[in-house]
């Protein structure tokens, strides 16, 4: 099977999109499967491979870490007319999606796509909500002519569907459970961040108003003073409002900046809980990693977290935007060892059986499925 990827964001980017993106074409060159890659470059320092071509790009508006590519149409036909790709995967409704989209239609070539970004959540918080009408619309013509559309959980799957969306496929995330695990010498966290409280509090990801980030104040103040004195907060990421939650921010609480690896789920198996209150997650990757590291998560009843999480015995939901619930779930799991000990193992034996092994074979199996209904039609029409 030859597989040509269209993405509008790729690595060095750093978000969920890119990052699986990035393990399935490991995947797919580990298993000897021929692909290429149609992606932005995003930095003079993006590494790219012979698989790979990248074009100059810009920042999307509201999403900074998918690019606007200036793609260069001769190129990309002279590379699918040499590749042959007996299925192209369209992963992003922008430029080079569109290329992807354009070219499966122009040489009959089998066409599939993932829908990882509710983008319509990402307009009401830059107040762009006149736009949603139009989104809509066109996100539902870029995706009618895809023969399946892969999605990561069941919440979007029944949003889609709620708009008319036909031929749609679960393609959950999967863990590395080689660096995400609780076996870590955690002191050296708190020696690094000259921590002394009790408790870490944990938030990994985007610091941006999509994610719904200036909540952690506000749940940090509805604490109870004797909760106050015990935690202290850890905030993993970048993103154009660190220096407003740095403003906002109560003295227990530390802005990391970005790391990853090892050193990030060694943070992970640190904490004692993991607060993340995003209400426009497909999925939630880090709420998977943070349960893969023996963490409880306290999330948004909201989007794709809602279904990793099981209530009260891998985390708690909270309702989305309601800071005092979030703090009452973070007290009574501070209050409670037994229970916080017991979710953190249910939680890790959940996430170590997400092996992304079995996910991408079992996307392998839909592709197949796809071409044989395409070989199936052609034989008809002959």
């Amino acid at each position: 099977m030859r597989i040509a990827i269209f993405t509008d964001t790729f690595v060095p980017d750093v978000n969920g999109v890119a990052r699986t993106l990035d393990r399935y074409t490991k995947f797919l060159k580990k298993n000897n499967i021929d692909y290429r890659v149609f992606a932005p470059k995003a930095t003079k320092e993006s590494q790219f491979s012979s698989q790979v071509l990248s074009f100059q790009s810009m920042p999307f508006l509201l999403y900074p870490e998918c690019r606007i590519a200036f793609p260069n149409m001769l190129q990309i036909k002279e590379e699918i007319m040499e590749f042959k790709p007996d299925i192209i995967h369209v992963a992003t409704p922008f430029n080079l999606g569109l290329c992807g989209l354009h070219f499966a239609k122009k040489y009959h070539i089998p066409l599939v796509g993932s829908y990882h970004t509710d983008f319509d959540k990402y307009l009401e918080h830059y107040h762009l909500q006149f736009l949603t009408d139009v989104l809509w619309k066109y996100l539902k013509w870029f995706h009618r002519p895809l023969e399946k559309i892969f999605v990561p959980s069941i919440d979007t799957k029944v949003r889609l569907e709620e708009h008319d969306f036909k031929n749609i496929a679960i393609w959950p995330r999967g863990i590395d459970g080689d660096i995400f695990h609780r076996d870590y010498h955690t002191e050296l966290v708190r020696t690094t961040y000259g921590i002394e409280e009790k408790y870490i509090l944990l938030y990994v990801g985007r610091i941006a108003s999509e994610k719904d980030i200036m909540l952690l104040p506000s749940i940090a103040e509805h604490l109870p003073e004797g909760i106050k004195e015990k935690v202290h907060w850890l905030v993993v990421g970048d993103g154009p409002l660190k220096e407003g939650l740095k403003t906002a921010a109560p003295d227990n609480m530390t802005l990391t900046g970005f790391i990853e690896g090892k050193e990030l789920a060694r943070v992970y198996a640190a904490a004692n809980l993991f607060v993340f209150p995003s209400a426009s997650e497909t999925f939630g990757n880090v709420v998977l990693e943070s349960l893969a590291c023996g963490t409880p998560v306290i999330g948004a009843d909201a989007g794709g977290v809602r279904n990793i999480i099981e209530r009260g015995k891998t985390g708690l939901l909270c309702e989305e935007k309601n800071a005092m619930q979030f703090a009452q779930a973070v007290v009574s799991l501070l209050s409670n060892d037994e229970l916080r000990v017991r979710m953190g193992e249910q939680g890790f034996r959940y996430a170590q059986a997400q092996s992304w092994e079995t996910i991408f074979h079992r996307l392998l199996d839909n592709y197949e499925d796809v071409l044989s209904i395409d070989t199936w039609k052609l034989d008809i029409l002959a």
